[in-house]
């Protein structure tokens, strides 16, 4: 990986417009989610607020059922449109899906997410954006160079707890180091190699399983 990917990448950056109809709201896989959460702020629509607080596109979201202070995106979700290898489009809904804690799993996995349809209330309760990014900004190591949350919690546990009572906050390979203020959290301190996060990554699920018997699943894809 730190050679580089033999593949094809597509971005979809450009599939970023937004519509509303009513309460539902229209975008595509590549719209961030802060801008989604913000036309639906400015639209008097309530539920999006927790978006803010996540790094990246609906399109990535919707492919781990992304969330955060309680919320998941697939809960606000009515209809997606997809597109398989061959150009064909599909609307496929929310039962075409195996949707669980950060994971969607599809019937068919040669289609893929370009745009979304969001159904909202509307009314003028919304949370205090402003207080849900502060809240993020004291927990998390924003600034500094992360790919966000690295392992799913496990059931009936907080991987960050785990991490921690396993005396990792801190700990470094390479240039790849547990946050001190996240431990579910890697950071690229000084120029850390995949081949480092990986490491770090094995490291951290060989010490929780030896101290505590429990199985650390990534988050993060690795492909």
């Amino acid at each position: 990986r730190d050679q580089g990917f033999d593949g094809v990448v597509i971005k979809l950056k450009h599939f970023n417009q937004l519509e509303i109809n009513n309460q539902t709201v229209t975008t595509g896989a590549g719209t961030t989610l802060a801008k989604l959460s913000r036309f639906c702020g400015s639209q008097a629509l309530n539920g999006a607020e927790f978006l803010s607080a996540i790094p990246g596109n609906v399109g990535g979201a919707l492919a781990m059922n992304a969330g955060a202070f309680g919320s998941e995106i697939w809960q606000f979700i009515s209809s997606v449109t997809t597109i398989n290898t061959q150009g064909m489009v599909f609307e496929r809904s929310p039962t075409d899906f195996d949707i669980s804690y950060r994971q969607v799993l599809a019937s068919n996995n040669n289609e893929y997410f370009i745009a979304a349809r969001f159904k909202f209330d509307q009314n003028n309760k919304q949370k205090n954006i402003k207080a849900l990014l502060e809240q993020r900004n004291m927990s998390q190591p924003i600034g500094e160079a992360n790919c966000g949350s690295v392992f799913k919690n496990p059931k009936n546990h907080h991987a960050a707890q785990l991490i921690e009572g396993s005396n990792l906050k801190g700990f470094c390979i390479g240039g790849a180091c547990v946050s001190d203020k996240h431990a579910n959290f890697i950071i690229n301190q000084n120029k850390a190699s995949a081949t480092d996060i990986e490491k770090l990554i094995l490291h951290i699920q060989q010490t929780v399983k030896s101290k505590f018997d429990i199985d650390l699943e990534t988050e993060v894809v690795i492909i």
